[in-house]
């Protein structure tokens, strides 16, 4: 594996009974990158993301990451190397705090039960949590329930969840879904932050501006395929991705 490459991805295929839902897809991501991954609903985008992540395995094909075949890798274990995720529908443990939340991510990393926990590992854990709560501006909310959050608030939640288990490689999905276009704008920001502390991000999003605004790279699923790969701008123009989003080409 080119030492460029954080992840490869090769002749992934996922079935589901005679439902092929990813055919044969290849594609890597440089470390550093931001790559979104497009296509219109039920083109295999989630289900390749959960192949990457671990939260599924691939029929057949080879996933590699920082060089490590992770191919039958578990999803905690995948985490615990440097691959984390946000999920489309935000879960936290709602009665918890803001705090205690993102404290969890951060103590994942100890490998440690529970109840053999030290009361340093503790406190280390919050003050990490309290750093990353001030990253995406959340601070002002750590001592409320999670429940209480409105959906952005949320959203930002989640990725300080998934930023606290030190990722190398952050897999958004569909993180701006459901925010008004000023929230959209700020979570595009934030993205680009994460990605500038060295972080590099596959995203599955369906609001084009913000895939189109911030990816270095863009790769294109439809019926399971990919069908284009480029700079927004060369995947913005492809007939081929024209004709799988408003039915004709250009």
């Amino acid at each position: 594996m080119d030492e460029s490459k954080i992840l490869q991805v090769t002749s992934a295929i996922k079935k589901f009974g005679g439902l092929v839902a990813v055919n044969d897809v290849s594609l890597h991501l440089n470390k550093g990158e931001i790559l979104g991954l497009i296509g219109p609903n039920g083109a295999g985008k989630t289900t390749l993301f959960n192949g990457i992540a671990g939260a599924d395995r691939f029929t057949s094909g080879k996933v590699e990451f920082m060089g490590t075949d992770i191919t039958n890798m578990s999803a905690h274990k995948r985490c615990r190397l440097g691959i984390s995720r946000t999920f489309q529908i935000t879960k936290p443990f709602a009665s918890l705090t803001v705090l205690q939340n993102v404290s969890v991510g951060a103590l994942f990393g100890s490998n440690k039960k529970i109840n053999q926990l030290k009361t340093a590992e503790i406190d280390r854990s919050e003050a990490e949590a309290e750093k990353i709560l001030e990253f995406l501006g959340l601070s002002s909310k750590k001592d409320l329930p999670a429940e209480k959050l409105n959906v952005s608030e949320r959203k930002r939640l989640e990725l300080c969840r998934a930023l606290a288990t030190k990722p190398k490689l952050l897999l958004t999905d569909e993180v701006v879904a459901g925010l008004n276009p000023s929230e959209v704008g700020g979570m595009m920001e934030s993205l680009q932050e994460i990605n500038r502390t060295g972080i590099s991000i596959l995203m599955i999003e369906h609001v084009m501006k913000a895939v189109m605004g911030i990816s270095h790279r863009i790769v294109v699923l439809n019926f399971g395929e990919m069908i284009a790969e480029g700079s927004p701008d060369e995947v913005r123009n492809n007939p081929d991705v024209i004709l799988a989003y408003l039915g004709r080409r250009k």
